[in-house]
């Protein structure tokens, strides 16, 4: 059974870049999409890292994984997407171990979002982990640890009132449009892309505009239907961008191409038009904020509205940690149980092979020898051996690297891996 958290051979890590000092152009450089993850995951694999998991949204990027150094894991990252170390270096971190495990906590939960609250992460650590599974590059360790994130997420949830309000950039982004664009149920609204973050404000535009007109446009045509059945919109051809462009009185772009797919030379407008670009790397090219009548705004700057909802969120942090804390706790005794479990097993068939030598020893001496009440009473004080062995190691976590190579030592125990 491997030592997953203080293995002598290689630890757990977390690598990665996020808004905190990510510019979005950064961040865009650094994502992954589906077809790099899985280049990356299979990389992994061929390498020897026993188990990773990835993350890569529009507000951070991530790997977890088990490496001898974590370069190992920045090489992977750097490999698959056009980010450079150089670039990494000036705005990424790594945390090691026990601060690798409490940071997917508190990302996995909503308090390391850009916007406090926000659980759409839990869906991508679920996907990432499900990625590594088809790959065959998880491990107990990492299903454990996941699972223990998503019931602290599902608890703050139930527990708190963190999530209350807007819980996404999507919410975000449809707040600015009814806060900016008056009579909005009767402007002409158009989506150019089927990326999640805009499905999402599509769907919450759906819920709290009460425009019966949303037009939807996707280089796919299939995609958009698919979408378009699902929230009732008006679907149109590709070649119709332009002429939708002109019409429209709120764009949203998040086509999530690696380049800007709406430039200002398609924007021809009268009228006053507010751009919502709402992928990472950007979709909309800078020059489009130069148009007169045009208002460009990118996610970060959504991301970044500190409304009333928010600010009453944050009285529930304590509360929030108060539950992480508990779980994450939990989630260090089974670590901690995990590590020393074989010395452990190791000990009691080693007891066991004492026992059953020893009354062996002693029906060929005694008249009228009780094998039965020599098991039972043999076997209690086994179990309370052990059990006193496996407490002491549970409760002393920073000296059990050295309690189990006593007990190895003073048993002559063998262990297997």
């Amino acid at each position: 059974m491997k030592a997953y958290n203080i293995s002598k051979h290689s630890s757990f890590y977390v690598v990665g870049l996020s808004y905190k000092k990510a510019d979005v152009h950064t961040r865009g450089i650094f994502s992954l999409n589906e077809e790099s993850r899985t280049n990356l995951l299979r990389q992994a694999k061929s390498s020897g890292i026993d188990g990773i998991l990835v993350t890569s949204t529009c507000n951070r990027t991530e790997l977890f994984g088990f490496a001898q150094h974590p370069f190992q894991l920045i090489q992977l990252l750097c490999g698959n997407t056009q980010g450079t170390v150089e670039e990494f270096q000036k705005v990424g971190y790594v945390y090691k171990n026990y601060e690798a495990i409490n940071h997917m906590f508190r990302v996995g939960t909503g308090l390391d979002s850009q916007i406090l609250g926000d659980f759409e992460i839990i869906s991508q650590i679920k996907q990432g982990f499900y990625a590594s599974r088809e790959e065959d590059m998880t491990n107990h360790f990492l299903e454990r640890l996941c699972n223990s994130v998503i019931q602290a997420s599902k608890r703050i949830k139930n527990e708190t009132e963190l999530s209350s309000g807007a819980t996404s950039v999507a919410f975000a982004s449809v707040q600015y449009i009814l806060s900016k664009v008056p009579n909005i149920s009767e402007k002409n609204i158009l989506l150019f892309g089927t990326g999640k973050i805009g499905r999402n404000t599509c769907e919450n535009l759906v819920k709290h505009t009460d425009n019966d007109h949303i037009v939807l446009i996707n280089r796919t045509r299939d995609k958009a239907e698919k979408v378009a059945g699902k929230f009732n919109l008006l679907v149109k051809e590709y070649g119709e961008l332009q002429e939708e462009i002109r019409k429209a009185d709120v764009l949203v772009v998040a086509t999530g191409a690696q380049h800007p797919t709406v430039s200002g030379d398609l924007i021809h407008t009268s009228k006053p038009l507010l751009v919502l670009d709402l992928s990472i790397p950007r979709n909309v090219d800078d020059n489009v904020g130069n148009l007169e009548n045009v208002t460009l705004v990118h996610l970060d700057q959504l991301s970044k509205m500190t409304d009333d909802t928010l600010k009453r969120r944050e009285k529930y942090i304590p509360k929030a940690e108060a539950i992480i804390s508990e779980v994450e706790g939990d989630f260090k005794k089974w670590l901690e149980t995990r590590k020393f479990a074989p010395t452990i097993k190791a000990l009691k068939k080693k007891l066991k092979s004492i026992q059953e030598a020893e009354i062996d020893n002693q029906r060929k001496k005694i008249k009228d020898f009780n094998d039965e009440h020599a098991e039972i009473l043999s076997d209690r004080i086994i179990q309370k051996i052990t059990t006193h062995f496996a407490n002491h190691l549970r409760e002393s976590p920073n000296s059990s690297d050295e309690s189990i190579e006593l007990i190895k030592k003073v048993f002559q125990l063998e262990t297997s891996k």
